[in-house]
């Protein structure tokens, strides 16, 4: 198989310049004639051959969609999905389901065989295959290599990725409980595996998303904060005068509504409503402001009150009592489709997480978070971290259906990105930088909405920030 610098090297010497995603799908297919008929069907005018330049190679999209949907549906995350967690038996069933469905996601693309019949079998010691498992614990050598531990259903196995193949950068962001797929030999003691490649579930590089037929735009904010001593109410004002003077459909808010009550020690401090049910009443006070022709959808964060565990369960009624009609309250994560476009809003904690687990990674790229998240097709992958979950006996973590866009929150830091068709918005909060953000250099993007245009799926940003005396 050749490394990603050959192929690299192939497009160079004919004076072109290759995208990433043609490399990676080069390797996985595998092919060595694939290149020489790339090049064959490059028009002369071409600077970077694309994924458009593989014969063969088609849009897709992922699912259906039907005229008749009504604008607004809740594909998944609707009131009493989120339910209780009944014992260890729960866990067992949430792993599996997680290795089952990602376990596929990258078996679609290339053979795989069970980790046992792997070891047992000899002939296949210093044979090129995959094996596709979960990883159970990575570390680095006392030589700089990087080594995982995966298991399948069957056995588990010591995979090495060492630090001088070109597979070592994608293993140097291997992270705990997600799903991969290794292609190399192993040892003649049939004790490790020797990596040459890395495969995580990801998007198909001929992801084409569906866009709305009919007009409509979609606004798109979180973390509020309201009863906080740092929420903006004025740049509130100025973005609630804003919606009213629009003609905009849709307004989407990931979490943290309120500032919530006891999140964190000397909350009380920082709370200008220290009443968690007057928070929420001043926070529906704020929705019934706008105009009621705007469809509001509201998601939980983990400022709000209900568990922390993820799935989060809607906002209690207790809670919601004056919120406005035109208000749909959905779970922490959740997927709606608007228009044919389907939207998963996901609060984000678990990007506490990830910044921790791989390398370069900062509060201040959240887009780069959100593609991570999409590489490996899944919300929140580390167990057992800062991100508490529940396990159910299915993982409604998982990437899928596969969204147009992905909408978080949580870091307080704008972002956007475009992952493979899948546009990611972050689109940072309405408070202003906390005692806490200060005391960690963390910058907030305060008093911005983000308005994506469900034709086009192109994305604005408006602020609404104090004006610069």
């Amino acid at each position: 198989m050749l490394s990603a610098q050959e192929i690299a090297l192939r497009f160079i010497d004919t004076r072109l310049q290759v995208h990433p995603d043609v490399v990676r799908y080069i390797q996985e297919q595998d092919e060595p004639g694939l290149i020489d008929r790339i090049l064959a069907q490059v028009p002369k005018d071409t600077v970077v051959v694309s994924t458009k330049h593989i014969p063969g190679l088609h849009a897709t999209r992922d699912g259906t969609r039907f005229l008749l949907d009504p604008s607004v549906e809740v594909v998944s995350g609707s009131s009493g999905t989120s339910g209780p967690v009944n014992g260890t038996g729960d866990y067992l069933h949430y792993f599996r389901d997680r290795y089952s469905r990602l376990g596929g996601m990258i078996r679609s693309r290339m053979g795989a065989m069970p980790i046992e019949g792997l070891t047992r079998n000899t002939r296949y010691r210093q044979e090129e295959c995959t094996i596709i498992g979960m990883v159970v614990d990575v570390s680095t050598t006392k030589n700089g290599h990087r080594i995982a531990e995966i298991e399948d259903t069957s056995a588990s196995m010591s995979v090495l990725f060492r630090k001088d193949r070109p597979v070592f950068h994608d293993a140097e962001r291997i992270i705990h409980d997600e799903v991969i797929g290794v292609k190399g030999k192993l040892s003649t003691d049939g004790r490790l595996f020797f990596a040459e490649h890395l495969y995580r579930p990801d998007i198909r590089i001929d992801n084409t998303p569906f866009k709305s037929e009919q007009p409509g735009k979609a606004v798109l904010i979180s973390d509020v904060h309201v009863g906080s001593n740092t929420f903006l109410d004025g740049a509130w004002n100025r973005f609630a005068d804003w919606l009213s003077d629009s003609d905009y459909g849709y307004l989407l808010i990931a979490g943290d509504l309120v500032d919530g009550i006891g999140i964190y020690p000397g909350q009380e401090q920082e709370l200008t409503i220290k009443n968690i049910y007057e928070q929420y009443d001043a926070f529906g006070a704020m929705l019934s402001d706008l105009p009621s022709r705007i469809k509001i959808i509201v998601s939980p964060g983990n400022h709000d009150v209900v568990r922390g565990a993820e799935p989060q369960p809607v906002i209690p009624a207790a809670f919601t009592k004056k919120f406005p009609s035109n208000c749909t309250l959905v779970e922490n994560p959740a997927v709606v489709n608007l228009q044919g476009v389907r939207v998963m809003m996901y609060h984000g904690r678990s990007i506490d997480d990830m910044i921790g687990l791989i390398p370069g990674a900062s509060y201040d790229q959240s887009g780069m978070m959100m593609e991570e998240m999409l590489v490996r097709r899944h919300l929140a992958p580390a167990y057992g971290r800062r991100t508490p979950i529940a396990a159910g006996k299915s993982d409604r973590l998982i990437i899928d259906p596969l969204p147009e866009i992905l909408h978080t929150g949580h870091v307080h830091i704008k972002g956007i990105t475009t992952y493979r068709g899948v546009l990611g918005v972050n689109a940072g909060t309405w408070q202003s930088q906390t005692a806490f953000q200060k005391q960690m250099n963390v910058n907030p993007t305060p008093a911005l909405a983000v308005v994506v245009d469900l034709q086009t799926l192109v994305p604005e940003t408006f602020s609404f920030a104090e004006p610069a005396r």
